[in-house]
């Protein structure tokens, strides 16, 4: 896309950039007066926009003047947003590209060039999504059975990726224990496999490559076999369209690579400079805000019209002021920053708004607190957390490997816009709609849940409120056990020994990635206190289903350098792989004894996890209870084995000799953190994981795919279909129909998330969508999940509101049912709608307040219109 529009009316406002006179921008700072110095920071990347996008058709004028009134106009218009660019993951970007695909066969068909058709937008794709916990330490010498089938089967034989790594000699290295390899060294007891690239794991003793654990190959093996034909969809796309770049499985998590690796901050497009902003389809796209790039998550019905060049479209929003003072407590860690954030400006009432921060306490956090803060967005309803450019933000930018020159005229840009904060500067803060104060002395540790993210519990009244919520009414918070049943005890044998199960007992504890790998702090937290638990003496009962999921190989490498993996590891936390796992449900079924003893004693089990979710049954059907935590409490309620400990009075186990260990005596200092992260997270490991990242990785380098123009569809896929959307497009549309003489399909009440409309987890063997897959001669082990089948609109559309913890006031208790009134039935909801449809009858759905609350997802709008068409008679 040229970034000066032909015939732009603002075109005299473009000017050199001072000692720079090649490089050209939009001065956008000379319009408007002092209007302009008024607006927010993030307002004035809408402007930039707006005035370098205007054409007088999708842009017009009145919406760049609009945008600078913005003090009197928010809330009253509606204005055009153009982002620099769009990142996609592959959940929804899947259908996103099929639709791309179906248009080629469209234009074609009408006597067109279906070459032409190609996203406007520059367009990054990052295969995340698709990662399976099929092994874990707890599940590898068992048979993994994800999605069913003859368990007894053989797994098949892992290929190799690459020779083992030469055996360099020692640098001599004053700590150097003896040769270099994973085998001999005495800080890691486990059994290694090759390496795989895209994880630069390094000995913490000789700074050389040691291989990757078997858990990650292995799973990464499931993930290529189960994903094959999704990926070389994937790969035809990258070889075909221009202006899209796919980003290969293992690479990390979108938003990740997102922040880590696409970020350019400035854009600079034939020596002309504007802001750097974007839109995508995972619902943490927001943590690019904290390095001062305007983005926020849309549905992917939005992205695909930004891929075609038209804007986004949103009210003038109201801007909230965010002031932070004083300095956090030593002991709160990011997570606690976070939290505490999030309770004030949920109360503060910022949904549909931006948040925007500024204030003394804003220099004392580092990019990575940022990038964790923005990260929360869409748990407490705000558009977007921004983060003006800075000093902090510069030096950090720095470490990760841009060079001087870039940033000397990255600077200077900024600040002739007007983009820069510095709180050295007399110029005084912009205005904002409200401004929200808080405290960062205020604040404490706190993990959240047991069913909503929004219930905060302080640490040191973890013990008692689940005491409490054992007494609760069955609700948002409470479980409902009789008073004589709370101290039930139900014996189980597991691996030869016999352990004791007792409701608030932790079955699952995953340090996954969808917050806490863009802090290096808290990641390293986690692993300092393993390391301290297992020089204790400490140890992880074996049946909790424990996982280590990094967002990046960044995360892995300073891990594996700072010494503390090992320990990570033998805790159970290995690394089992780099994408969503247990965040978005992919999490390997709890041991079978487990399960019935649970069920069997109707035991209130526990997962923690260091994520931003916790939809009630996403993570197990059988663990009703989940919290959100920081990594190192994480590891900490493992090791407890119970969310009913008061960390100050009672000991996490014993240790060598018999004795008591507290959590006070593992937890790392805030100064043991800053110089790990000082000796660990450096410049290098940017640079080599973006030549990594480059460089693909071997088993995507040899995927073959076709490399035709169009498509070469499949009619036996069931992972891609030509979606049929363009089958009946008419010149002109249809004007739409009354709806008479309808039945109910489902009568839902407040907050129905997207989890609950548009599952992204697995599929169940009882379900529409099983039904339909096993016609096509699938076996259950082959059923994938939800979202790796984005692309088949015959599995979507059954896949509507299938989530099993769908209250539908027809039914009465969680299920994904409702009941076909003229006969009676209990059905599948897909079942309903086609028995309505066969019938000739229409259908609504009726649902209360926050309807489509979570993660955005355009199948949760794709999927509901479809049930509602199919029983449309035609």
């Amino acid at each position: 896309m040229d970034p000066v529009r032909p015939g732009s009316p603002y075109q005299p406002v473009i000017e050199a950039l001072g000692n720079y006179p090649q490089k050209k921008f939009y001065n956008v700072s000379k319009l408007g007066g002092t209007k302009y110095d008024t607006l927010p920071y993030s307002i004035r990347v809408l402007f930039e926009s707006s005035i370098r996008n205007c054409d007088g058709f999708l842009v017009k004028e009145t919406d760049a003047m609009n945008i600078l009134d913005w003090k009197t106009k928010q809330n009253n218009v509606e204005v055009p947003f153009c982002p620099a660019r769009v990142v996609l993951q592959d959940f929804t970007g899947i259908p996103a590209m099929v639709d791309f695909a179906a248009m080629r066969e469209a234009v074609r068909n009408a006597g067109g060039d279906p070459a032409k058709v190609n996203p406007a937008c520059p367009t990054d794709l990052t295969v995340d999504h698709s990662l399976q916990i099929d092994f874990s330490k707890c599940a590898i010498q068992n048979a993994p059975n994800p999605g069913g089938g003859d368990s007894q089967k053989p797994v098949a034989k892992l290929s190799p990726l690459k020779a083992q790594p030469r055996k360099l000699p020692c640098r001599g290295q004053t700590g150097c224990k003896g040769p270099c390899s994973a085998g001999d060294s005495s800080r890691n007891s486990g059994q290694f496999s090759t390496q795989i690239e895209n994880t630069p794991i390094l000995c913490p003793f000789h700074l050389q490559p040691v291989p990757e654990p078997e858990t990650v190959l292995k799973n990464q093996e499931m993930e290529f076999g189960r994903n094959r034909e999704r990926l070389q969809f994937f790969k035809w796309s990258s070889k075909v369209f221009k202006n899209i770049s796919i980003i290969p499985p293992e690479t990390g998590m979108a938003h990740q690579v997102n922040l880590e690796y696409l970020s350019r901050v400035v854009f600079e497009v034939k020596d002309f400079l504007y802001p750097d902003s974007v839109v995508g389809t995972d619902s943490h796209t927001t943590m690019v805000n904290g390095l001062g790039i305007l983005g926020w998550g849309v549905g992917g019905i939005e992205t695909e019209a930004v891929m075609l060049g038209m804007p986004v479209t949103l009210t003038l929003p109201e801007v909230v002021g965010c002031e932070l003072t004083g300095a956090a407590s030593p002991l709160a860690t990011s997570i606690d920053i976070v939290l505490s954030i999030t309770k004030h400006l949920r109360q503060a009432d910022v949904a549909g708004k931006f948040v925007e921060f500024f204030g003394s306490g804003v220099s004392q956090l580092s990019v990575a607190d940022r990038t964790t803060i923005a990260n929360m967005c869409p748990e407490y309803g705000a558009i977007l957390s921004f983060f003006p450019v800075d000093n902090v933000t510069l030096k950090h930018l720095k470490h990760t490997g841009f060079d001087n020159a870039k940033l000397e005229v990255m600077e200077a840009y900024l600040k002739a816009v007007k983009l820069f904060r510095n709180d050295e500067s007399s110029s005084r803060e912009p205005e904002y709609s409200q401004v929200v104060q808080i405290s960062l002395s205020s604040i404490i540790p706190y993990v959240s849940g047991p069913k909503r993210s929004q219930d905060r519990v302080a640490v040191n009244n973890m013990k008692s409120d689940f005491q409490a919520c054992l007494n609760e009414k069955a609700g948002v918070k409470g479980f409902q056990i009789a008073a004589e049943k709370q101290n039930d005890i139900v014996p189980v044998q597991y691996e030869g020994n016999e352990y004791k199960l007792s409701h608030g007992c932790i079955v699952i504890a995953a340090v996954i990635s969808c917050t806490n790998n863009c802090n290096p702090s808290v990641m390293l937290a986690a692993g300092l206190l393993a390391k301290k638990a297992v020089e204790a003496g400490l140890v992880v009962k074996p049946y909790i289903r424990t996982s280590l999921s990094p967002g990046s190989g960044m995360v892995t490498h300073y891990l594996s350098s700072s010494g503390v993996l090992p320990y990570l590891s033998k805790l159970g936390f290995e690394v089992v792989g780099y994408g969503c796992s247990t965040c978005v449900g992919n999490t390997a079924p709890l041991p079978e004894a487990i399960r019935n003893a649970i069920k069997q004693g109707d035991i209130i089990a526990c997962g923690v996890l260091s994520g931003t979710k916790n939809f009630e049954g996403r993570l197990c059907d059988c663990v009703r209870a989940n919290y959100l935590a920081s990594p190192p409490l994480v590891v900490a309620y493992a090791i407890a084995g119970t969310v009913r400990i008061d960390f100050e009075t009672e000991p996490l186990g014993t240790g060598f000799n018999g004795k008591s260990i507290y959590l006070r005596d593992i937890w790392p200092t805030r100064r043991e953190l800053h110089t790990v992260e000082e000796e660990c997270v450096i410049s290098s490991m940017f640079k080599e994981l973006k030549e990594k990242m480059e460089k693909g990785n071997k088993r995507w380098n040899l995927l073959e795919a076709p490399e035709s123009t169009l498509f070469p569809w499949d009619l036996k896929s069931t992972y891609i279909r030509c979606p049929s959307f363009f089958d009946k497009l008419a010149k002109e549309p249809v004007s739409p129909q009354p709806i008479e003489n309808a039945h109910v399909l489902l009568y839902l009440g407040d907050s129905v998330t997207t989890d609950h409309i548009s599952p992204a987890g697995s599929i169940a063997r009882s379900s529409a969508a099983a039904k339909y897959l096993t016609s096509k001669g699938l076996t259950p082990r082959e059923f994938n999940s939800y979202g790796a089948r984005r692309g088949n609109d015959a599995v979507m559309t059954r896949g509507t509101f299938a989530n099993i913890k769908l209250l539908n006031k027809f039914i009465g208790k969680p299920a994904p049912k409702t009941i076909h009134f003229p006969s009676g039935q209990t059905l599948d909801v897909f079942e309903a709608a086609e028995l309505y449809q066969k019938e000739g009858t229409p259908v609504i759905i009726l649902a209360g307040k926050k309807y489509g609350l979570g993660s955005s997802r355009d199948w949760a709008a794709k999927g509901p219109f479809l049930l509602v068409l199919l029983s449309c008679p035609s």
